[in-house]
């Protein structure tokens, strides 16, 4: 057999193997996983981002919250920040009495609001635009860079970018104490897609974590807890990063949590999609690629 033919074989097989549908990843290929979690949004990948209608735009929390503070900038032309890089105080308590987003915590009167990082909402707000190259800093003060001002006129542009930083960019494990690793974070979008064929349905949030981490089980490796199982905390990592400080922030879930009769301090959380999500992402079935 010629060296041609016996290449053109492994090409075939390695194709065939490549296209090959997976239960455990939904139905999907290797190929179209291996999108999934490298190329989100790009032409080929199963998910996509739509562009929005205007009441939908107002309706996404984190984008309007983006948007307030960056016209804040706008308008002052710069804003000079605290000698330790964080916003102003006055700022700071103007964001977070807008309403886009709430904490728990100072809701509760547990933290006081004062300085930036009391409100991890409005903390996590000057980390996207800056990160996102909506401004630049320069002596102690932010600005809107030229881009950030393209981007500002026009709020899909914007949500896209705020999205894509926060989902990429953004460190997830930089708000909890689950350790520096990438559960959640990597393959996102495969749990984008697995919400948008289960999440017409109210299901536990353990639905989504295991199916996540039966896709994705080296993820495990990186998770060292100390009262329960791998399992168990990655599956809790999976749920608070995921749910309420990614998907929640942008308007997509429905979050609801019950107590546990008998356990003061246990709780079931129930996860839904938004009519929102289904106008936001489109998804395509699997397909073979030549």
């Amino acid at each position: 057999m010629e060296l041609d033919d016996i290449q053109r074989q492994l090409d075939k097989l390695t194709n065939e193997m490549n296209n090959k549908v997976r239960p455990d990843f939904e139905g999907y290929s290797p190929f179209e996983m291996h999108l999934i979690i490298d190329f989100p949004f790009s032409p080929s990948c199963p998910i996509q981002l739509n562009r929005l209608e205007e009441a939908d735009l107002k309706m996404i929390p984190m984008l309007n919250q983006v948007k307030y503070l960056a016209q804040l900038i706008a308008e002052k032309g710069e804003l000079k920040l605290t000698d330790k890089g964080f916003l102003p105080t006055k700022i700071v308590a103007d964001i977070y009495q807008q309403g886009f987003l709430k904490d728990e915590e100072i809701e509760m009167g547990i933290q006081r609001l004062y300085k930036e990082r009391d409100a991890p909402s409005v903390h996590l707000t000057r980390i996207l635009i800056e990160i996102s190259g909506l401004v630049k800093k320069r002596n102690g003060k932010y600005s809107l860079t030229k881009e950030g001002m393209k981007t500002l006129a026009d709020d899909n542009d914007l949500l896209r970018l705020i999205f894509i930083t926060m989902a990429g960019r953004f460190n997830w494990a930089y708000f909890d104490r689950y350790g520096d690793n990438r559960v959640g974070q990597l393959g996102y979008a495969f749990t984008l897609i697995l919400l948008s064929k289960y999440g017409a349905e109210r299901r536990l949030d353990t639905f989504y974590s295991d199916k996540y981490l039966k896709a994705y089980p080296l993820l495990l490796e990186s998770v060292n807890p100390r009262y329960s199982t791998k399992e168990d905390q990655g599956s809790r990592c999976y749920s608070l990063r995921t749910f309420n400080r990614f998907l929640d922030h942008f308007g997509l879930i429905n979050i609801e949590e019950e107590k546990i009769k008998g356990d003061y301090f246990a709780t079931k959380k129930y996860v839904s999609k938004t009519v929102l999500f289904d106008k936001l992402f489109k998804v395509k079935p699997h397909e073979i690629m030549s």
